[in-house]
């Protein structure tokens, strides 16, 4: 009998992924990641994912399933590898996508290193994506509900950690999913999804990091292209690419981010179509598929939000880089987020854009 263990948030997607598994005759524990202590970060104790009550959540189900169930303790991993990577890339000036880097460093690498501790032979989770294999090759494909499709922050998968994952929800829809919990009768089947960066629950990430590194971020100017002055930012870390709203600047006509620069602790203000590039370049790049010549360029589709419509691309291989030259100019391509290339439905691979 295959043997997994079920990474369980005490959501619903999670919990309907546990019962798949037992339904299909594995035999499972189910496993829930504590990544912070809530003093730590100094936010209240029923506002995060790893909250008290999510953990009873999961522990419900888990017992409702018959399924041993256990908390892992990865704080100083999550610490490492999350937060002061989201923190330093805010200082140099990029968008960190923390969701990526704890899939990957948590989820797909920590998880699966206990997984091969304990002697099991998969991990499981509730994301919305799915695993084909073909030939010994495993490919990932978006989710059958493209509206909850995750296959975005899964690009750093590596063939190993693919042939010992499992995506149970993939084929299915979220209100499908909702359903099944219903009928089983969990405790969280009309649950709400958490839709923040889980240690930041408020979206005020700025305060976060100047709460957890005790410091205050020095003002600084905003200016134009040319360099001009226009007026005073209150802390580099509080802007993003694109950004318009909340820059407490009235200039007479619209104005946006258009980039930052940290050794002179300015950011730069301009115009919408100065937010437009036809271009850019990763690095850290993972292939999914088996690794292109470096010659060739690969008509694709790429995203660089999460939340985007794929657009028409070429991309151009280069050792762990890529180049992807869009077919028509996109907005607010922003250093330290990812882009990720499809085709027919496939992830083909993703990077942090430079």
């Amino acid at each position: 009998m295959k043997k997994a263990i079920v990474a369980m948030s005490g959501g619903v997607d999670s919990s309907v992924a546990a019962y798949f598994m037992k339904e299909q005759g594995y035999d499972c524990i189910g496993a829930t990641m504590k990544l912070y202590d809530n003093e730590d970060i100094g936010i209240s104790r029923e506002k995060t994912c790893c909250s008290l009550d999510d953990i009873e959540d999961a522990r419900a189900v888990a017992h409702k399933l018959g399924m041993n169930y256990y908390v892992f303790n990865f704080k100083d991993e999550f610490d490492k590898k999350v937060i002061d990577k989201f923190i330093a890339t805010y200082e140099s000036g990029g968008t960190p996508n923390p969701c990526i880097d704890c899939n990957r460093y948590l989820k797909f690498e920590k998880l699966m290193q206990r997984m091969e501790e304990l002697g099991f032979d998969y991990v499981v989770t509730g994301h919305y994506a799915d695993i084909e294999e073909k030939d010994g090759w495993y490919y990932l494909k978006k989710g059958k509900d493209i509206t909850k499709d995750q296959s975005y922050v899964l690009y750093s998968l590596t063939q190993y950690q693919l042939s010992h994952t499992l995506f149970p929800l993939g084929k299915y829809s979220k209100e499908r999913i909702r359903e099944i919990a219903e009928e089983q009768g969990f405790i969280n089947a009309r649950k709400r999804d958490s839709q923040d960066i889980c240690f930041v629950p408020d979206g005020d990430y700025a305060k976060f990091i100047e709460n957890y590194k005790g410091i205050t971020y020095p003002d600084g100017n905003f200016v134009d292209k040319n360099g001009n002055v226009l007026g005073t930012h209150n802390g580099i870390i509080k802007y993003t690419i694109g950004q318009r709203k909340g820059l407490g600047i009235a200039l007479g006509h619209p104005a946006y981010v258009i980039s930052k620069d940290i050794e002179k602790n300015t950011v730069v203000l301009g115009g919408n179509n100065d937010l437009f590039t036809d271009r850019l370049r990763a690095y850290d790049f993972n292939w999914i598929i088996p690794a292109p010549a470096e010659e060739v360029g690969i008509d694709c589709f790429a995203k660089t939000r999460y939340n985007m419509h794929e657009v028409e691309c070429t991309a151009y291989p280069d050792g762990d880089c890529v180049t992807v030259v869009f077919k028509n100019p996109v907005r607010a391509v922003t250093s330290g987020q990812a882009v990720v290339l499809y085709k027919d439905g496939y992830v083909l691979g993703g990077g942090t854009i430079i």
